[in-house]
């Protein structure tokens, strides 16, 4: 994860990424910004991060941190994204805004949560342990 500097036109080159802007369980007046049939419901700061690691951008994230109309402390963090490079050009030409971003998380999300879900080693003994048992009357 990158570092911020403490140059002011560095901050301004990144853009911020709440997980209430992608969760399809928020209402538009909670903070979604993007439509329910593209959000994903209740995306973490984590995997919001990983994704974005994952294609290559430079991000930190701010645990601290709470979107303004977020109650909910299991939504705490935020993901600091840079868009631009210095010269004002883009860090990646897919990415050209904020919602090609949030778009991009928002598609990555579930899949990422189905590979992970399919991976967990307690997940498959579990599923092992409750086939084996039969019922007692």
């Amino acid at each position: 994860m990158a570092h911020l500097t403490t140059n002011a036109a560095d901050k301004d080159r990144f853009v911020c990424i709440y997980p209430v802007y992608i969760n399809s369980k928020k209402k538009r007046a909670q903070g979604r910004r993007i439509a329910t049939e593209r959000a994903v419901e209740n995306p973490s700061c984590a995997e919001i991060s990983d994704v974005l690691t994952a294609a290559g951008m430079n991000i930190y994230v701010e645990k601290d941190k709470m979107h303004p109309r977020e109650n909910d402390a299991q939504f705490r963090g935020r993901v600091r994204v840079q868009l631009k490079r210095e010269d004002g050009s883009l860090c990646q030409d897919r990415f050209s805004s904020r919602d090609d971003l949030m778009f991009h998380v928002a598609e990555k999300i579930p899949k990422s949560r189905a590979h992970h879900k399919g991976s967990e080693p307690g997940a498959m003994a579990a599923a092992a342990g409750k086939a084996g048992k039969k019922k007692r009357k």
